[in-house]
């Protein structure tokens, strides 16, 4: 699973890595500890008059189904498994119509002591400091307490996908699950709307994950991630644990 990782790049760097547009305006929050229910950046493309226009938006971060009567759902949909998503209603619509990229400087995963009475956190990340895109999907819910027209009357929201950790290795230790990576040519396939045939898709995404996932470095960080007021640089600075 991921439910805490790491993302503190300028809009201006995630436009350059990217390779996407983003609004002048927008404004991110950098973050050492992001835990779910707060704002996010995302990637996504649109059609705009027949030209794919790849665009970096903010939403929070747990999916909020358009049918959902309250955004609370988004609580519990932080991550989606991906051998249900595309059963799960919750799902199930945006994974065919609504993928997005969810960019990652890494992610926080706790490993279990030999007695199980305490856990270890580590910063899960690439060797070279370059993001990480996990698969991602995305929503639009339409708040009826809101009045059209209003600017909180449209909430955006996304999950990141989840999927079983490789058998061997540093990361079968740490967590049963592993959020799905995407290289850059498996990102612009996943971005990409006009890919209505959705499984190969993310059979595609899975067959490469644990290959990519196979470069990245563990590091034994300190317990004080695990509250989620602290967010600090220091968070991700090694420790001998």
């Amino acid at each position: 699973m991921c439910g805490r990782y790491v993302m503190a790049r300028a809009v201006g760097d995630l436009v350059a890595e990217l390779e996407a547009e983003a609004e002048a305006s927008m404004e991110l929050r950098a973050s050492y500890n992001v835990a779910p229910t707060t704002d996010v950046p995302i990637v996504l493309e649109r059609i705009i008059e027949g030209v794919p226009h790849r665009q970096i938006h903010v939403a929070t971060w747990g999916l909020v189904p358009g049918w959902a009567k309250d955004p609370a759902v988004g609580v519990r949909a932080f991550n989606a498994r991906s051998e249900t998503v595309q059963e799960k209603p919750t799902f199930r619509a945006a994974f065919k119509a609504r993928r997005c990229g969810v960019p990652v400087q890494g992610y926080y995963e706790w490993k279990k002591s030999p007695d199980g009475k305490t856990k270890q956190p580590y910063f899960v990340h690439s060797a070279d400091g370059s993001l990480i895109t996990f698969a991602g999907l995305y929503e639009w819910w339409k708040d009826p307490a809101q009045a059209d027209g209003s600017p909180e009357q449209w909430l955006l929201s996304c999950t990141i996908l989840t999927m079983p950790s490789p058998p061997e290795g540093e990361l079968a230790t740490l967590h049963d699950r592993l959020p799905v990576p995407l290289s850059p040519a498996a990102l612009a396939e996943w971005l990409n709307p006009e890919n209505k045939d959705t499984r190969p898709l993310l059979d595609a995404a899975l067959a490469q994950a644990w290959e990519l996932a196979s470069t990245w470095e563990l590091d034994a960080v300190s317990a004080a991630v695990g509250n989620v007021r602290n967010d600090t640089p220091e968070l991700i600075a090694p420790i001998t644990p």
